[in-house]
């Protein structure tokens, strides 16, 4: 699986967890939510739905960015959505205009040509909104769940 894939994600995710393995090298713990009662459509609201719970039947999906510019975790419900940002995806996003990518041009030193060219992918959970700017696409891997002993 790769993160162009993960662009076709239609249902909902939650931050698992987040950590730097090493300096500027990133890694996202994302789990794969249930909604109980009908699916999710376009025009749905949350209200529709008592809660959305993780699916702890499904495997975690690990997104490891090697080396990266700049992150920012917020709170979900702090985020402001905005007609001015163009992407493509919903959970998993790749914009092509953006007001982050807007301030890394304008308050770092990052361009073209150092680190080279980057680009702004999102991870939009019910919990947190990240975005990673970064010169390479993460990684992405299945991380299976313990099983419980019986």
């Amino acid at each position: 699986m790769n993160y162009a894939e993960l662009l076709q994600y239609q249902g909902y995710l939650y931050l698992n967890s987040l950590f730097e393995p090493e300096d500027n090298a990133f890694i996202v713990d994302i789990d794969r939510c249930k909604i109980p009662g009908t699916p999710i459509g376009e025009n749905d609201t949350f209200s529709s739905y008592d809660a959305f719970n993780v699916d702890e039947t499904l495997p975690i999906l690990r997104l490891e960015f090697d080396f990266y510019i700049a992150y920012s975790v917020l709170n979900e419900s702090f985020t402001a959505l905005d007609k001015y940002e163009v992407y493509e995806g919903r959970g998993f996003s790749l914009y092509s205009k953006s007001r982050y990518l807007d301030f890394i041009e304008m308050g770092t030193t990052a361009d073209e040509v150092h680190p080279g060219p980057y680009k702004h992918y999102g991870i939009n959970a019910l919990n947190h909104t990240i975005d990673v700017i970064s010169t390479e696409p993460p990684r992405v891997s299945i991380i299976q769940r313990d099983v419980p002993p019986k």
